[in-house]
């Protein structure tokens, strides 16, 4: 759990591989400035907007996804187009619009919450992220009433957000996924391993001194102090593990690993089953939480917890060992094929939407990003 503390000498990272610590403790571009780092990717776009004719075409990756999934999409309309296995192997969500800053309104909208959850037979603990929003922001574990009442307030008047299932197993993944339209069957491009990083307490140390000391955390005090402040001062028993992020992103300071080596065919089997029974879905990344990696290689014992269209990436590009060629040549070969999918797409009658449009919908996320509560 996230900000509190976990029994002395429980096991960490369960059901994952075990965490490979070698090597440098982040890689020289892991957290260079987004601007600095697409750089290049901005001027790939912009070449193959040339060659395939088209600078919407990106968008038409998945068509039946907001602007492919580009930017600024709607979790919820995700949700709600999903069929079949995908929509099975969801974890059950409610939807929730934050009326205003009000206090009382937010009396009112717990309540709403509240019986919307029990409505779907939903109980705390649960997940509450923004509809709109990526890379962690605003996600935050909800283990109490008071918990949900406090993200209510903190919460913008006017916005979406969706109030999700706690699927208590702690391995995490991220799955990329790519079908081109007209093959009969897709792949995995990128698999990659999440592992919420911890302190363990010895007995002497508070927690503020731990996550210094940390040979990774210590490099990311600006991630973890902030959301930890009224804990600083906190001295762990010995052995103690304390759990320091709970969104699965890689900004928010989860460590990320390459698990290339681990994906089966079956695995791509059943993603390809999943992918499949979503409408005019082709290319993203599935974000799962799994019981242990041989259920996962076997394709069984997963949940979907969000499902990214064509704005998602090969994340295990993070990982501390991927070199910035490597980097550059994922995401090279990610953009070529979303923009043939979209290319592909196009003939087959879809039409782009408006590269405007999205950037109405980018400019709305970032507008947000700033007033949704801190992550956890």
């Amino acid at each position: 759990m996230t900000g509190t503390a976990i029994p002395p000498n429980r096991p960490i990272h369960v059901g994952m591989p075990p965490l490979d610590m070698s090597g440098p403790p982040v890689s020289f571009f892991e957290f260079w400035p987004s601007w600095l780092f697409y750089a290049p990717i901005a001027l790939q776009w912009c070449w193959l907007a040339l060659r395939y004719r088209g600078a919407g075409l990106a968008l038409l990756a998945n068509p039946s996804f907001p602007d492919g999934g580009m930017a600024g999409e709607s979790k919820l309309e995700i949700f709600d187009i999903l069929e079949g296995k995908a929509k099975e192997a969801t974890a059950r969500w409610v939807p929730l619009m934050r009326t205003t800053t009000d206090d009382a309104d937010a009396v009112a909208d717990l309540d709403t919450a509240l019986c919307a959850l029990r409505d779907k037979n939903i109980e705390l603990p649960i997940v509450a992220k923004p509809d709109i929003g990526c890379r962690g922001v605003g996600v935050q574990p909800i283990r109490s009433v008071e918990d949900l009442k406090t993200y209510l307030i903190g919460f913008p008047a006017g916005a979406s957000m969706v109030l999700q299932e706690m699927i208590e197993h702690e391995a995490e993944a991220g799955v990329f996924y790519i079908r081109l339209p007209g093959d009969t069957k897709g792949s995995i491009f990128s698999l990659t391993l999440k592992y919420f990083p911890h302190v363990i307490g010895d007995g002497v140390s508070t927690l503020k001194d731990l996550i210094s000391a940390d040979v990774r955390a210590g490099l990311l005090q600006h991630v973890y102090l902030p959301r930890h402040t009224h804990r600083l001062d906190m001295v762990l028993p010995r052995g103690e593990p304390f759990r320091l992020a709970f969104a699965g992103s890689h900004s928010r300071g989860t460590i990320f690993r390459d698990g290339a080596a681990y994906i089966t065919a079956q695995m791509e089997d059943a993603f390809d089953d999943v992918a499949k029974s979503i409408p005019e879905f082709y290319i993203g990344r599935f974000d799962v939480r799994f019981e242990s990696m041989e259920q996962l290689q076997r394709g069984e014992g997963f949940k979907l917890m969000e499902i990214n269209g064509a704005g998602g990436e090969a994340t295990h590009i993070w990982d501390r060992k991927t070199t910035l060629r490597q980097a550059y040549a994922t995401l090279f070969e990610q953009n070529r094929l979303l923009f043939e999918i979209g290319f592909r797409n196009r003939k087959r009658g879809f039409k782009p939407p408006s590269i405007w449009r999205l950037y109405e919908a980018y400019k709305r996320e970032k507008s947000l990003n700033d007033l949704y509560p801190l992550t956890k």
